[in-house]
């Protein structure tokens, strides 16, 4: 939106509206509503979120490093979920009942990526528990990370991701 539209009063209206990995932090009071008045009729809303998720196989430095985050105190909650691969949940029925919008497709994607420390700290300092922690507790976490990585045969972990993209049309 300009700053011509604003000072007219002027809605512009859009085809897409798009957030990728960062929907869930939209109060879900209003993203619904806010995303169908800036579309245009038939206009989209396309979302994604992306989370680590366990394969039977995957890396066992996870569990592993769970210690040092006990220690600092940025343990993950027993009551937390681990998904698997595929078993992440969709946002089909809340899309629905909004009745602002119409399901059209979710699809569900799975990865892997390795990481050597420094790329696996780089992601951790975008992640709101790691920014939030204090510096000390970041330095212990940061600093285990980097010595436990050294002392494997080959120094990176490997990470799964799993992610579930929606489309959604408006309703008029």
């Amino acid at each position: 939106m300009s700053l011509a539209d604003l000072r007219t009063g002027r809605t512009r209206r859009f085809d897409l509206v798009f957030a990728a990995t960062a929907w869930h932090w939209l109060d879900p009071a209003v993203r619904y509503s806010k995303a169908w008045e800036v579309l245009r009729p038939e206009g989209h809303l396309a979302f994604w979120a992306a989370v680590h998720v366990f394969p039977e196989d995957g890396d066992r430095f996870f569990i592993e490093i769970q210690d040092v985050y006990d220690e600092i105190g940025g343990s993950w909650p027993a009551e937390s979920p681990r998904p698997r691969p595929g078993e992440l949940e969709d946002q089909r029925e809340e899309i629905e009942a909004s009745g602002m919008f119409r399901t059209i497709d979710v699809c569900h994607f799975d990865w892997e990526q390795t990481y050597d420390a420094d790329g696996y700290i780089d992601l951790l300092e975008t992640f709101s528990g790691h920014i939030t922690m204090e510096h000390w507790q970041r330095d212990r976490l940061y600093g285990e990370i980097r010595r436990r990585l050294e002392q494997r045969p080959h120094p990176n972990l490997r990470r799964h991701w799993g992610g579930v993209f929606h489309i959604a049309r408006r309703q008029d």
